[in-house]
């Protein structure tokens, strides 16, 4: 499986990005400030520039895990579609942990990508909805033994 997200709107507080699986628009993204990252760059280039839950991870290509257990987020009600395993990115240079969960606000990000439809500005809305959505195709594609890959333009 193919994901895509394209960033769209590149704000002082926050990234706005449209998500594809497979050329086909699936939901909408939001994450921290994009600060010009690549996963091109050497680590102490991206230390350079990374702020601590204020920046967006490298534009490239990653490979998702579907079979960690997030300890912070197991115990939340809307985790419990995936028993707390969330999809992880892989590999992501000076960044660890990095998630898609349910969120709405830039500060509920920490690195991570938030699924929901950007309809406030600023925010994406109907996160769990979209979350669930997403993670069933991820979780589907998983099962049948297809490599999951995310590519960040």
């Amino acid at each position: 499986m193919e994901l895509k997200s394209k960033r769209i709107f590149k704000g002082d507080l926050y990234t706005i990005s449209k998500l594809y699986i497979d050329d086909v628009y699936e939901c909408d993204v939001l994450e921290d400030t994009d600060r010009g990252l690549s996963n091109s760059m050497n680590i102490s280039e991206i230390k350079k520039v990374k702020q601590y839950g204020k920046t967006a991870i490298p534009t490239g290509t990653y490979a998702i895990d579907m079979d960690t257990v997030s300890p912070k987020f197991k115990d939340r009600s809307w985790a419990k579609v995936c028993d707390g395993k969330l999809p992880r990115l892989k590999n992501v240079k000076g960044f660890d942990g990095v998630l898609i969960h349910v969120g709405n606000k830039p500060e509920d990000t920490l690195g991570c990508l938030l699924t929901g439809y950007n309809k406030v500005k600023g925010q994406v809305v109907n996160s769990t909805a979209a979350f669930t959505k997403l993670y069933e195709k991820m979780k589907e594609a998983h099962d049948r033994g297809e490599s999951i890959n995310l590519t960040i333009e």
